[in-house]
């Protein structure tokens, strides 16, 4: 998101770039846009050839997957060019597709990692009724409103740069803070109202799950005692409680929804599960519960709070960075795009599995 990639203010030397550094920053940037395009083309083609996929949960991680590519596509490339030639050179319009462009995307990246968190807390807090309401109509509606939502907080400064001197050819290519409302009102809906929700989200998720563990535990110990461990299951499996998994197999939070549906343990079983295993086990699974949430959220805001920190100390006349500062939190940012596809899929085996076939069809083409 390239909304002051650099403030070349008066007074503030920029030093030139010698060739080395240029070449060392280009090969880094190079290889982060490579792996940022393969990883989430990797996604994409797993969900679209694998039928096991198609469910409407992993449709927004498909989204956000397609909305990551182009982050990779089209922005990350002439970010580099920019970068590395210290000078905006491609002219005014691309100038202005680009800068609406890398707004528009990654503030949909941002806003789909609040819709997938939402989807998440829905389906483990309110299974049945939302197993009923989780259907690809419903899940193109919020990628529809995401896209839309990017679009009104990226396009009004179209409107005042539209009146900009054509001539000379612009130098820099930024969005300058000279309008403080804008600067409220894009980082508030880009990103600081969006992180809010997510952490809420995920807390209350963390703890939906804790109390899932806990439930389940106390489950198994009274179906093992009960003499009708048939009418137990089945009563269980109505329930769709904590018993049998209705969530999508596309979320790290699968992880608390792995409760393996059948409880009909044999009766010997009965002597080793005492109180302290089960404590021990449900312990262990939120230990790994609060893992994968720790490396969510810590991933997203380790990506985007300095940029939108820099956006608002600078948009509000508070401080001024060099353009290396800049580039580095704008970069740092794109960087979650990169990760995006490790950590929404890397935690479910269907997408593994999926993963290996997409390998051995390299290897056989």
């Amino acid at each position: 998101m390239n909304i002051t990639n650099c403030t070349t203010e008066a007074g503030m030397a920029v030093r030139p770039k010698t060739i080395t550094e240029k070449m060392l920053i280009c090969m880094t940037l190079v290889v982060i846009t490579t792996l940022t395009t393969l990883l989430n083309l990797a996604v994409i083609m797993a969900i679209c050839t694998t039928k096991k996929l198609h469910q409407p949960a992993n449709y927004l991680i498909c989204s956000l997957a397609v909305t990551d590519l182009l982050v990779a596509v089209l922005v990350m490339p002439l970010s580099i060019i920019y970068i590395v030639m210290d000078r905006w050179k491609l002219g005014y319009f691309l100038c202005e597709v680009w800068l609406s462009v890398d707004m528009t995307c990654c503030t949909c990246s941002i806003l789909h990692l609040c819709v997938i968190a939402l989807d998440r807390y829905w389906a483990i807090t309110n299974a049945i009724e939302y197993a009923r309401k989780r259907t690809a109509k419903r899940a193109a509606l919020m990628i529809l409103t995401v896209w839309t939502i990017s679009i009104f907080i990226s396009m009004p400064p179209l409107f005042w740069r539209s009146h900009r001197q054509l001539s000379p050819p612009p130098s820099q290519c930024t969005i300058q803070h000279d309008h403080v409302i804008y600067t409220i009102y894009s980082t508030l809906g880009a990103f600081y109202i969006p992180l809010t929700l997510i952490l809420i989200l995920y807390y209350r998720i963390y703890h939906a799950a804790k109390s899932l563990y806990q439930k389940r535990g106390s489950s198994r110990h009274l179906s093992n005692r009960s003499t009708d461990s048939q009418n137990s299951f089945a009563n269980c499996k109505l329930t769709q409680t904590f018993c049998v998994s209705d969530f999508s197999t596309s979320d790290p939070t699968t992880e608390f929804e792995k409760f393996h549906a059948s409880i009909r343990i044999p009766p010997f079983d009965n002597d080793l599960d005492h109180p302290g295993e089960r404590q021990q086990i449900s312990s262990t699974r939120e230990r790994k519960a609060a893992r994968i949430l720790g490396l969510i959220l810590g991933a997203f805001i380790l990506s985007w709070l300095p940029f939108f920190i820099k956006e608002l100390i600078v948009g509000l006349s508070i401080y001024t960075v060099s353009s290396e500062v800049a580039d580095f939190l704008t970069w740092l940012g794109y960087v979650n795009s990169l990760i995006n596809p490790l950590l929404y899929t890397s935690f479910n085996e269907d997408f593994k599995l999926a993963f290996k076939k997409l390998i051995r069809c390299r290897e056989h083409a």
